[in-house]
């Protein structure tokens, strides 16, 4: 099948997960081309099954904000009139489905039909979604989808609660792909950030509010009052400075390492005995996977999607948002004993298992082949 993915092509989780998703089924066969306004970060080598497109954005006087969905929509029309394409698949309602949307209705003026599956990732949702502003857009791009996917159940229940959604939204995980990991490193380099007598602890994201970064300071510096331990914080953001204010004020600067934003995650993964993940609200919890497939466990909030990924009691475990305490105590009870953490580690790896890409690519061909099957139904909003 010749697909279009539209998407970000950034770092974000939506990026990673549409690029990697690209890639995986180019393996299978499919012609997978990718349409954005710049070459995803995570996509190496173009081949004859892999393709980009950019979408440029004409600079207009006349425009205070570029219109970037005209763009889009344009670009999408005359990249399946010229490759044929048979399918869309946008990652995120807004832009992307709602360009999709109408590129779909400029193409079937020239009698062209062609199906759009929408993957709703989050901040769609949670954030732009609910916008008093977006709030009608989005709830028609989604209306308008031929087929609607979220990554976890409960990012589908909070777009049924937020939106008047007529659409089935069918639920399918993101993933990992376990063969990119099966190669462990020989040296890790540990020595770099801790002695050996000293556990790390680890947390990754882009220093947003949501992601509670005072919590994970709070429930480190309960750590490591009672066992030796650094924490390491990769990523940046608008709450790194006042994560260097808090760690100072606590006397723990010293304990703590700021890495700034990296490349080499599954490295210090490698050498992270726990992964904390406090967030207010995650609508899957890629990091937390990631975590866990490099056999960390993790200490985490019971928010959003996190308890689909994060086993409690198993993988980590799970506390209410901003429970300090309860975290730090179960963070203690993992590293105090280290039977107990080489037990928590093989259950992490073996708990991360069930969102490997194998597993999760046949649902997304599943409704690749619905959508496509359908394809001439008349919709009502023709």
């Amino acid at each position: 099948m010749k697909i279009a993915i539209v998407c970000y092509p950034t770092f974000g989780g939506s990026g990673v997960v549409a690029t990697e998703l690209g890639i995986a089924l180019a393996g299978r066969g499919h012609e997978i081309h990718f349409v954005t306004y710049n070459q995803p970060v995570r996509l190496g080598l173009l081949s004859n099954k892999i393709h980009f497109h950019e979408v440029h954005v004409p600079e207009y006087p006349l425009f205070k904000y570029q219109p970037y969905e005209l763009a889009l929509s344009s670009k999408l029309v005359d990249t399946v009139k010229l490759h044929g394409i048979e399918l869309l698949h946008v990652h995120y309602a807004i832009p992307h489905a709602y360009a999709g949307y109408m590129a779909k209705q400029m193409l079937a003026e020239e009698d062209i039909h062609i199906p759009m599956i929408t993957t709703l990732h989050g901040t769609d949702i949670t954030l732009v979604g609910k916008h008093p502003f977006y709030k009608t857009a989005v709830t028609f791009s989604i209306n308008n989808s031929d087929v609607v996917t979220s990554v976890s159940e409960s990012l589908k229940q909070q777009t049924l609660d937020i939106f008047d959604i007529k659409n089935e939204i069918e639920v399918i995980p993101n993933f990992i792909d376990i063969k990119k990991y099966s190669t462990s490193f020989t040296d890790c380099q540990r020595s770099l950030m801790a002695s050996d007598d000293e556990k790390i602890i680890t947390h990754i994201s882009n220093f947003r509010k949501v992601k509670r970064i005072p919590d994970v300071i709070k429930v480190f510096f309960k750590i490591q009052e009672k066992i030796k331990a650094k924490l390491v914080l990769v990523g940046d953001g608008p709450e790194k400075e006042g994560a260097e204010i808090l760690c100072e004020e606590l006397g723990i600067l010293d304990k703590v390492i700021f890495l700034g934003n990296s490349i080499e995650i599954d490295r210090i993964l490698c050498f992270s005995d726990l992964f904390l993940l406090p967030s207010t609200s995650e609508s899957f919890g890629l990091a937390a996977l990631e975590a866990m497939i490099n056999k960390v466990p993790v200490i985490s909030s019971n928010a959003g999607g996190i308890p689909e990924v994060n086993e409690h009691g198993f993988s980590g475990f799970l506390s209410d948002v901003g429970n300090v305490d309860e975290m730090a105590h179960n963070a203690l009870k993992i590293l105090s004993d280290n039977e107990v953490l080489e037990k928590f580690k093989e259950n992490a790896v073996n708990s991360a298992k069930r969102f490997d890409i194998s597993k999760v690519l046949p649902l997304y061909e599943e409704v690749y082949q619905k959508a496509y099957d359908g394809r001439f139904k008349i919709t009502n909003s023709l």
